[in-house]
Order: structure tokens, then C-alpha cells, then sequence
């Protein structure tokens, strides 16, 4: 078992170099530090890619169990040997498959959604009864690298697309009766949704 912090340094490093998006270093520790205000222990992520999230996570109390669900076929498979790494395998359970088909079992604490950001609604509509009233969804990437709050900056097409998408699922949880929603202005934007009622 490898030491966590010089194993999170690696993660960061490969990150950097392969261009693989990972949660800002702020935004992880707002996380780490909210996971243990909230005493979570059980967490569905919705996008691995390498489990450092899901690592930080685990490691934020031997109490928590993380499923992760991660598609893309290189990353999971450095996901699994980071996971292997920390010596997290009997609580990171890391699951190759799209999350909009995979079928989650049981009932989370957290619902940690950080993969495509056009997806997000799909993700929350698939998983929400996965959680249970009083539960939380913590969705990152809110502020997309800040054009979200200024979409007047934005030039490519695609861009406006996906910004527009991020945008109403912002709405949506902001304006939902059965959420509780806060944005928390760290890193590239959080929101932190706590259940209210069952979905109608």
C-alpha cells in the first residue's frame, strides 16, 4: 500500500500529463472536508477517470465505501491500479461501464457526479433514487472554467451547447421543490443538493 499523499502527487502528475481532467486540488479538499462535517460513508461517483476523487474520498475516513462508474477503457484501467496502489480495493468498487446504463444498487449518502457535463441531468434523473431523503448530490464543473457565468466570451458553437446544458441543469437544481441547493463559488463551481422529498 502505497502512502496516499505521495500517491494523490502522482495522480496529479499523470493527470497533467495525459490531460485528464481531475477535481482542482481546492475543490477536493472543500470536498474531503464537507464528506466528514456530513459523516458520509456511502458514495456513488459518476466518472473515475483515474479514482482520484474517489481515492481523496475513501481517505477521508476508513468508514466510507465508494462505487465508481468510469466507461472510458484506459482510464479505468489506471483507475484500477491507482485503486490497487492505495490498497482501497475493499472499498473502491470501480465499475467499466456507462453510466447511463449501468444499474446502481442500494441506497447513498452521496451521489458525486464529475463526468460529461452534457450528461449531468441524465446522470441525476437515472441515480436520484438511488438516494435517499436527507441524501446530497454534489455536482463539480458548475462554473466551467468560468464561461458559464459569461457565455458572452465564448466563440465556438459547441462550446455554447454544452455551456447552455451546464447552465439549465444549474437551474434545475436551484429551482427544483425537492432540492435543497447551495453553489459554492470554490474551484470551477460546486453545488451541494441536499433531497427534500422523494421524486413524484
Amino acid at each position: 500500500m502505497k502512502n496516499t499523499n505521495i500517491l494523490i502527487r502522482e495522480m496529479e502528475a499523470y493527470a497533467h500529463e495525459h490531460s485528464v481532467p481531475i477535481m482542482e486540488k481546492e475543490s477536493v479538499s472543500f470536498l474531503c472536508d464537507w464528506i466528514r462535517k456530513h459523516s458520509i460513508q456511502r458514495i456513488l461517483e459518476i466518472g473515475t477517470a483515474i479514482a482520484y476523487s474517489a481515492i481523496c474520498m475513501a481517505s477521508c475516513d476508513n468508514q466510507i465505501s465508494v462505487v465508481s462508474v468510469e466507461r472510458d477503457d484506459e482510464r479505468y484501467a489506471q483507475a484500477v491500479k491507482n485503486v490497487q496502489k492505495a490498497g482501497l480495493k475493499n472499498r473502491i468498487t470501480l465499475i467499466h461501464q456507462d453510466a447511463l446504463e449501468y444499474e446502481a444498487q442500494g441506497k447513498f449518502d452521496l451521489l458525486f457526479i464529475d463526468a460529461a457535463k452534457a450528461q449531468y441531468l441524465k446522470f441525476y434523473d437515472r441515480y436520484e433514487r438511488n438516494i435517499p431523503i436527507g441524501g446530497y448530490i454534489v455536482s463539480d464543473n458548475l462554473s466551467f472554467h468560468g464561461f458559464v457565468e459569461h457565455p458572452e466570451i465564448i466563440r465556438s458553437r459547441h462550446l455554447k451547447q454544452m455551456v447552455r446544458k451546464i447552465t439549465a441543469y444549474r437551474d434545475f437544481l436551484t429551482t427544483d421543490e425537492k432540492l435543497d441547493t447551495e453553489l459554492i463559488n470554490v474551484g470551477d463551481g460546486i453545488a451541494i443538493s441536499r433531497k427534500k422529498a422523494e421524486k413524484y
